[in-house]
């Protein structure tokens, strides 16, 4: 019984040690060049009811609940959806909207584990027709994300889903 209580400790210790030495906050972001002015990219990615368009987290569960409030774009619209567990549950709302420049929201992931985060689009006119788009989410991971982190790191897991975004989104907008 002696051996069983700390071998059990000693569990205790290692993981508490992990958690102790992991990184706890993440910033990911990934940046793509779109042909096309500033504001027509502005005003496409601000619509929540787009980004199931390009963003390839929804293309993981066609079948998924979306339900929309408030005016779309505006700071205070919303988002929830519902899916498998590719996809899960949460709630996304607009927290920041500076015409042209910057748009930001806080999501809320409820399934399969709850976590809090923000994502934030920054757009800048490289030329009339040129535009630079940063798209990036920031937040902190509690345990046990914390211990998991060490092993499917933030920014190449997070990172990998912004690239095919951003290249769903280029296409998008430039065959428009």
């Amino acid at each position: 019984m002696t051996l069983f209580f700390y071998l059990i400790i000693a569990v205790i210790t290692f993981f508490a040690f992990l958690h102790a030495w992991a990184r706890k906050d993440y910033d990911v972001s990934r940046t793509v060049v779109i042909n096309k002015p500033r504001e027509e990219v502005y005003n496409f990615v601000r619509q929540l009811k787009k980004q199931p368009l390009w963003n390839p987290w929804f293309s993981r569960d066609p079948e998924a609940v979306m339900k929309y409030k408030g005016e779309d774009g505006k700071v205070g619209a919303s988002f929830y959806w519902k899916g498998n567990k590719k996809v899960g549950e949460g709630i996304q709302r607009i927290v920041k909207a500076r015409q042209g420049r910057i748009f930001e929201t806080k999501i809320l992931f409820i399934k399969p584990v709850k976590v809090n985060a923000l994502t934030y689009i920054g757009v800048k006119e490289l030329e009339p027709e040129k535009t630079k788009m940063v798209w990036g989410v920031r937040g902190h991971l509690a345990f046990p994300l914390t211990i998991i982190s060490l092993f499917h790191s933030p920014e190449k897991e997070l990172g990998k889903n912004f690239e095919k975004g951003l290249k769903n989104l280029k296409k998008i907008l430039e065959e428009r």
